[in-house]
């Protein structure tokens, strides 16, 4: 019974230091964890140079190996410190955190001559432990639901932009003609997309005077709808912010974001304090 209460109060404290930010303890582990992310990111970038990697090749590789027995006892600990953590390993960050660290230990497979150049592409993946740096910025949690809410009138958006940019396309082509380099309906479609995102590649152009004016205004036009799914965003983000939550994690059944002075998980209702 006292060894099952150690246990217990040993994976309490671990939890508390891991998930939570909102302690000493908790803020510092993710203060060396994000120094951690950044310092693993500048070595993947380093070390493409080809004369930093032939210089300090050995240097490099120790640096790596430091930093992916971190990660690697950071993702096991996550995994033992809660009940239900099938969850947390299937989850986007567990996910991530699991192919940030795989390439060191792959390398040490992969020995031969012939399997350098798939290393050479697994160990891209250490690119991988930038997006854990979302984890620890409190704005993203409402970023990600503002897009959750609003997909529907994005998705609408979107299936608007296409039609409007098939039509455009079309009377172009129609317009235009192949001489002038609209020589089909998808590349119509092409150009206008191309357009209407302001992009201007400049591989076609129109070259007749109701076809410049067209032009013109698709231009003007992009430029406003570059506008909507900001404001979209942005008003679902205001809602989100009217509800404050905080950094508990329930280390019942891995659940996020809980109000304020909230003293029970709202999708378990285990206890979180």
């Amino acid at each position: 019974m006292k060894n099952q209460q150690k246990n217990t109060s040993w994976k309490h404290r671990v939890h508390e230091v891991i998930h939570e930010a909102d302690t000493k303890a908790g803020k510092l582990f993710d203060i060396i964890l994000l120094i951690a992310i950044l310092a693993s990111v500048v070595l993947v970038m380093v070390e493409s140079v080809a004369s930093i990697h032939d210089q300090y090749k050995t240097f490099l590789n120790a640096a790596e190996w430091v930093i992916t027995i971190l990660f690697s006892i950071e993702y096991i600990l996550r995994i033992i410190t809660i009940n239900k953590s099938k969850k947390y390993i299937l989850s986007f960050y567990g996910i991530i955190d699991l192919l940030s660290t795989l390439p060191m230990y792959i390398s040490i497979i992969f020995t031969g001559a012939s399997g350098l150049l798939a290393l050479r592409a697994l160990r891209l993946l250490r690119v991988f432990r930038i997006l854990k740096l979302a984890r620890y910025i409190g704005a993203s949690d409402n970023f990600l639901k503002a897009l959750q809410a609003s997909k529907a009138k994005i998705a609408v958006f979107l299936f608007f932009v296409l039609i409007l940019c098939t039509v455009l396309g079309t009377v172009m082509y129609m317009i235009e003609g192949e001489e002038n380099g609209f020589t089909s309906i998808p590349r119509s479609v092409y150009w206008a997309i191309v357009t209407l995102t302001t992009v201007g590649y400049g591989d076609i152009a129109p070259h007749t005077p109701i076809g410049q004016l067209i032009a013109s205004v698709i231009m003007i036009l992009g430029y406003g709808i570059i506008a909507i799914p900001t404001g979209i965003v942005s008003s679902e983000m205001i809602k989100t912010d009217q509800v404050q939550t905080n950094t508990q994690f329930c280390k019942n059944c891995a659940t996020e974001n809980h109000n304020d002075n909230a003293e029970f998980c709202y999708h378990c209702g285990s206890k979180i304090n």
